[in-house]
């Protein structure tokens, strides 16, 4: 069964980790697909962090679009999907870094994964993406 507009929001909204997919632009390759922390909040734009020179940030960049997928299997088997195109590329803050991190980590560990991916990540940059195409489904019963 699809979900509302609430409610798939509402579930993007939660602290799941995406699966990040984008155009390859590779003759022969598949889309590059990967694990990816992200944050959003109903009714904006969703972002993520990565490194400025990743594979995934130029592919994005040469792209202009790209797609998450977040899941659950507890209680039942419930997805969102989203599509849509970049908005923003900026540099990212150490306060996105924060905010990115304490979404996914416990508190206690949160002060320690920043310090160290500030200093041991490179150059990172927060990409905006807003949402244009939606799938969604919870494929179990309530």
């Amino acid at each position: 069964m699809a979900l509302t507009r609430d409610e798939r929001e509402q579930f993007l909204a939660e602290p799941h980790i995406a699966a990040l997919a984008v155009d390859s632009a590779e003759e022969g390759r598949a889309p590059l697909t990967v694990p990816i922390w992200y944050q959003y909040e109903p009714g904006g734009d969703i972002w993520i962090m990565t490194g400025r020179d990743s594979r995934k940030g130029r592919l994005i960049a040469a792209a202009g679009r790209f797609s998450l997928m977040v899941d659950r299997v507890e209680p039942t088997v419930r997805y969102v999907s989203v599509e849509g195109p970049v908005v923003a590329t900026r540099p990212a803050t150490r306060e996105q870094l924060v905010e990115v991190s304490s979404r996914y980590l416990p508190a206690e560990k949160v002060d320690a994964y920043v310090d160290f991916a500030w200093k041991e990540h490179g150059e990172q940059v927060v990409i905006h993406m807003r949402p244009r195409r939606w799938l969604s489904s919870d494929l179990g019963g309530s």
